[in-house]
Formats: C-alpha cells, structure tokens, sequence
C-alpha cells in the first residue's frame, strides 16, 4: 500500500482524505435500555446531547468515558416473557388461588426438572432452541444452579466448557480442584470457572486483589489488554505465595484464569434469566393451560411462532396425565379480546380442566376497535339488549358498522367466529348473505339515529315488510381445500384441519427430518423432509449451465415451522407441474448453511402416493407362530406366492424384506436373502389377504436423521 501512495495519485488522495476523516465522530447513537445515574445534576458531570426533534437527552460522552468521570450505567432489559408471566399469573388466580405468586414456586420442584431434562422445552424461556434442547437433555438438570450453568455455557466460546460440565456433572469425569481453596467457589460448577464473579473471588481470595482490580482484569482479559494482565499477574502470583499456595501452582492457576476469564459470564445475569425460565416451565408443568393461553395472546401477531405453538399445544402434558391442550376457533359469542382459558357447562375449575378459546384480536383485519364494538353489544346497554348473536343478521344489526366493516365481518366468517351461530358449512352462504346483512344493520343503526320512538317513549317495530330475514341463502358449502384456505387467509394458518393430517402417516413414515430438525444438522446433510408448498416464487437463472431458465423459491410448512428451499433450473423442469401451493410433497434435499438461517437444496419432489414406492427401505412382515402347524404352513405358503409375484413387478425402487417372528418366548427378526421387491400400495393389502388378517406388513422408511424423543421423556 505505501508502494501505491507513492506512485498512484488516486491513493494518496484516497489515504489523505482518510487520515482527516479518522476519529472524527461518524453519528450518534443511543443505548436502547441504557440509563445513566449521578449523584446530582447530569450536566455537571457529563455534556449532553438531544436531536431535533427528538425527546431523548443522551450523553455526548460514550460507554467508556461516562464510566471513566464516575457516572453508573444501568442496561434496562425489556423482555415479553414478563408480560406472557403476568397474563398466565392472572390466568391462574382467576382460575384457583387468588393468592398464587410466581415469586413463591420452589425453584427445587422435581416435576419441573423431570419437564426440562426430557427436553420438553418449546415455549420456556431461554430453553427452546433445538441445540440449548440437546443440551438440557444432555445435562439433565437437577438443580437451579445447573440451570444458571447451562444458560450461561450456552453461547459463543463457553460452549467449548459443555462436554466437560456434562461429564463431571454425571460422574464420568473426575473433579478437581488446584487448591481446596477453591472447592466452595467452584463446587456448584463441577469446578469449572463459568461466571466473572467465581474468577473475581477466585483472585480476590487467594491473591489478595481487591475486587474493584478484580474486575478489571475480567474486561482487560476480554479486551486482551496484556499490559493490565501482566501487572495484575505479578500481583496475584504473589499475594497467592504470601496466602500459602507454591509458586508453581499460582502461576498454574492464574493461566487457567486466563483461559476461563474470557468465557466468563456474568452470573448475576443469567440468574435471573434462569428465574425466568424456571418460572415458565413450573407454569408449562402445573398449569399448561393458563400459561399456553397467556404464549398464544402474546404471539398471535406472529403466525409463524403462533403455529409452533398451537401444534406444542397438542402435545403438552396436562397434570392428571392427559396430553394436548384443546384451543378453540374465535366465535363471535364466547371469545374475549385475546386468547382466554374458558370452561365447559358444570367443567370443575382445575389445573387439567378447561381449553383456551381464541382471542377475536387474533383475527387478521379485526382491530382493537372492532373487538370493542364486538364486546360492547354482547354486553348491551340501555338502548340495546345484550346476549349472544343469534344470526348473522343480528350481528350487524346490534353492532355499529362505524366499528366493524364488511371485511371485518367477512374476515369474522372465515375464521370460523360464526360457526356457532349457523354452523361450519354455512359459511360460504354466510358470506353470500353478507352484503343484505350489512344492510339491514344499516337500516336499524338509521332508524335508532332518528329516533323513531312512539309518543310514550317506546321504538316502534319496524313493518314486517322490512323485518331482516333470518334464513341464509341456499349456497352449496365451500370445498374442504377453500375452505381451509380462507381460514389461513385470516387467521396465518390452518384452523379446522391442516392438509397434512391428510397424509400424517406417510410423512412421520417416509421423512427423515421435520423442518425443526434442519436446524441441528450440518451443511450438505441429505434429507428427506415430508411438508407442505406454502409459498412459491419463480425466477429466471442469469449464471450457469441453463441461463434465463425457471427455478424456484420455496417455503416449505410442517407441524414444526417454516424452511426456505431452492429448486434450481434442472430440478424445477423435471418436477414444475408438481409444484403448486398449498401441495403436500415430499423433497429430497441437501441442507445449504450459507445463509443466517438453513434452506434446502431440492433435488427430487416426491407425491404422497409415489413415496410408497420411492421411499419404502423395508418390508416388514410380522408373524405370529402360534397356530396349527398345517395352519401356518398354508399362511406362509400364501405369502411366499405374494412375494414371488411382487418380485417381477417393475416401478424403479426396490426394499429388502424382513421378517419378525414372535414366538413365545421371544421376538426374532431376519432378512429374507435373495428377496428385493417393489414396493406399492397394494402390497400390504395383498399380505393381509395371504395371512388372513390385517397388521402384518410394515413398510419401513428412510432412518430419522435426528432421533425423536422416547415416550418416556415425553412423559
């Protein structure tokens, strides 16, 4: 570069203009949640600083130099999980016990820890990413302080201290410790230094170093200040010799200091996430219902998170043993603003008894001012009676079309909020009847306007001529697919019926990772993943072999989330007529890792009804040798003329057989040598006819790539 400045004029000109503009502030900036304390006026401290037109003052000095004249710097966190623990505390006291406080749970409960330690993490605060699930199944802690740990080890650098608090924590790795001094401040992490404050009282007491120096040489460690490190060496080593600890061990010790320091995490931090995520899996643990209504309201303006969470809803385990939590459809009579637990006629109020019933704010198009109208006519007032909507019609009759318009209403209707009133397969002529509603509310909102009351103060009913009807109009009930496409259009996802459950078997059957479990693989993994074409984008290729051909952008949809994939020129040619939203398919793909978030490299799309065929590894045929011996040797007679005929069908794809024998005593399974067959959806069908019931075959698809979890810790 200096050989440049000399003989280019462009570059000392360049590095010229560069040297004046170095140092010079390029803009300011303002800590979020940053706020500055001082013992008196702030302007007598530090200058100030306040944008034009904006309402924030902020000091002209930075992080360093406010520390540097005396002032203290507070960080306010502002976290929803707070708000969500509010809701569900509420939800609880209105269900039971007035008095429940979240500050009083015991943070040594064991069914709490038995829900972390199976990984049943989704919705808990800090623990429900699939590799901090990995972990806290790994660990399986049980005690708070494991907790604190893991939230503080779970993140760039400590990570590499994981495998050694795992093994020390279960016994398989010894602990020790340098001096026996160190024991009681190192004991709760299998003495491992994890927090700043283990290696500041580490220094403190053994090296006589005042903590204020103590905790400077945690930020000249993370910011590699070796002059400061150096110095502070020379002291510990030295106050440590005159504490009784041997040269050789000091110098021994203040090298691991290094090592650690630098990981270190505040302890005091991550006590207080682990309060907040112990407290949010004792809530998920006790009371799944209140707190799962509390997640669902919070996250309803995300459809993405929403869906997670309503499918966690279905597996959640209730206290007395039953698992999923029933979450009703929005309706027009029974739902409040946001998503609330309600209960039956004669329900009992217990912590396993009720369902969450969908808030009308949930509703795509429906405002705060139209839950409002909404609530107000159900309650009535002096005017207007109150009571549940008995039609459509009434509906827009008692609630203010100032309030509430036509897409609101028409929103309303496809989300199912209407169902109670004139029943599911009403809504297409719920929506036909619509605008006549809309309507006759507008006539009866007029004639209340004007004041069309008898001398004595009484309305006048309106002629029967103009009475609003009350019957719906004769319109065939919208397809199933419509259907559920209107009510992902207002609601961001599926409500009565998702098209996967169409095809569920198949794709837990033949997929060998959900979408969740892309995320814990690595680059260039091959997968197989079953889900549905919820978006699809086509683009033209401008590089490559195929310049200007068709590929396409994808998301994929299962019961897990949502992934990006890719379908490139040559793959989009072969497998185009397939692709169409709102198809469930299975895709065989590479997972691609150079993006912040993994996607899918598709290089196959497979129907539900070819994976059959395509996917099936084995065939598995279950026999049960306990009958007549000329019984079962007309059974396997049978079978083996099945088998031979299989064999001479072509489709492309063959699969191994394999048969699991249950005698008495035990279960054998062997592989049929010699016999690979094509596989179709006959073929189970045929077996059953052959063995004279049904229950024998098992077509075995591709191994899961990311191990599920057993029941056991589903429990």
């Amino acid at each position: 570069l200096a050989q440049r400045e000399k003989k280019e004029d462009e570059v000392r000109e360049l590095l010229a203009l560069g040297e004046k503009l170095e140092g010079l502030t390029r803009n300011v900036g303002m800590h979020a949640g940053g706020v500055l304390i001082a013992p008196g006026k702030l302007t007598d401290y530090c200058p100030l600083y306040a944008a034009e037109g904006g309402v924030n003052v902020i000091s002209q000095l930075d992080k360093d130099d406010v520390e540097a004249v005396g002032l203290v710097k507070f960080d306010f966190l502002g976290l929803t999980t707070l708000t969500i623990l509010d809701w569900a505390e509420r939800y609880v006291r209105q269900m039971s016990d007035a008095r429940f406080a979240l500050e009083r749970i015991p943070l040594d409960d064991k069914a709490t820890f038995l829900l972390l330690s199976a990984g049943n993490t989704t919705a808990v605060f800090q623990l429900e990413s699939r590799g901090m699930r990995d972990l806290i199944k790994r660990a399986r802690p049980d005690c708070f302080e494991d907790v604190i740990a893991l939230v503080a080890l779970y993140r760039p650098g400590p990570m590499d201290l994981i495998p050694d608090f795992i093994a020390r924590k279960h016994g398989s790795q010894r602990v020790e410790y340098l001096d026996a001094r160190l024991e009681p401040i190192l004991r709760p992490t299998y003495g491992i230094m994890v927090y700043q404050e283990q290696v500041m009282q580490i220094v403190h007491e053994l090296g006589g170093i005042p903590l204020r120096d103590a905790y400077k040489l945690i930020k000249a460690i993370s910011k590699k200040k070796s002059d400061t490190i150096n110095a502070v060496r020379e002291r510990f080593e030295k106050g440590s010799q005159e504490k009784g600890l041997p040269k050789r061990k000091a110098k021994e010790l203040f090298d691991l200091i290094l090592r650690f320091a630098g990981y270190g995490f505040n302890k005091s931090h991550s006590v207080g996430y682990s309060i907040l995520a112990f407290q949010t899996a004792f809530l998920k643990t006790f009371f799944p219902i209140q707190y799962m209504a509390a997640v669902l309201t919070y996250e309803s303006v995300n459809t993405d998170k929403l869906a997670v969470y309503l499918d966690e809803c279905r597996r959640v385990r209730l206290p007395d043993g039953r698992r999923g939590v029933d979450v009703l459809p929005p309706d027009v009579n029974l739902s409040g603003e946001r998503f609330h637990v309600a209960y039956g006629a004669g329900e009992e109020r217990t912590t396993s008894a009720g369902h969450v019933r969908f808030g009308l704010s949930a509703v795509k198009g429906v405002g705060g001012k139209a839950v409002e109208a909404i609530l107000a006519a159900r309650r009535g007032n002096e005017e207007l009676p109150g009571g549940p909507f008995e039609s459509l019609y009434e509906f827009c009759e008692r609630v203010p079309m100032t309030a509430v318009n036509r897409a609101t209403i028409e929103a309303l209707i496809k989300a199912g909020a209407f169902d109670s009133v004139h029943g599911m397969d009403k809504r297409a002529a719920m929506l036909e009847a619509l605008d006549g509603a809309i309507r006759s509310g507008q006539r009866a909102a007029a004639d209340r306007e004007s004041g069309q009351t008898s001398l004595f103060g009484t309305v006048i009913e309106t002629p029967a001529a103009d009475a609003a009807p009350v019957r719906l109009p004769e319109v065939p009930p919208w397809p199933l697919a419509e259907q559920l496409r209107h009510e992902k259009a207002a609601l961001g996802f599926f409500a009565s019926r998702h098209p996967l459950e169409e095809h569920r078997d198949r794709l837990e059957r033949f997929s060998t990772a959900s979408v969740a479990d892309v995320a814990s693989l690595d680059a260039k993994t091959e997968v197989i993943v079953g889900a549905m074409v919820s978006s699809l984008r086509t683009t033209r290729t401008r590089k490559g072999r195929n310049p200007g051909q068709k590929m396409g952008m994808l998301t994929l949809e299962d019961a897990t989330g949502k992934i990006d994939a890719v379908v490139f020129a040559e793959t989009f040619a072969t497998f185009e007529h397939l692709l169409v939203e709102d198809a469930v398919l299975f895709f065989r793909a590479q997972v691609d890792r150079r993006r912040e978030e993994p996607n899918l490299l598709v290089s196959q799309v497979i129907t539900p009804d070819q994976a059959v065929a395509k996917l099936t590894e084995k065939v598995r045929i279950v026999l049960e040798l306990d009958g007549a011996a000329d019984a079962v040797g007309e059974e396997l007679s049978g079978l083996r003329e099945v088998l031979d005929r299989q064999k001479l069908k072509v489709n492309g794809s063959v699969a191994t057989v394999e048969f699991e024998i249950h005698l008495d005593d035990a279960v054998v399974r062997t592989t049929a040598e010699g016999y690979r067959i094509p596989v179709d959806p006959e073929l189970p069908r045929e077996i059953a006819r052959a063995l004279g019931s049904a229950g024998h075959c098992d077509l075995v698809g591709p191994a899961k790539l990311v191990e599920a979890l057993p029941a056991a810790e589903l429990a």
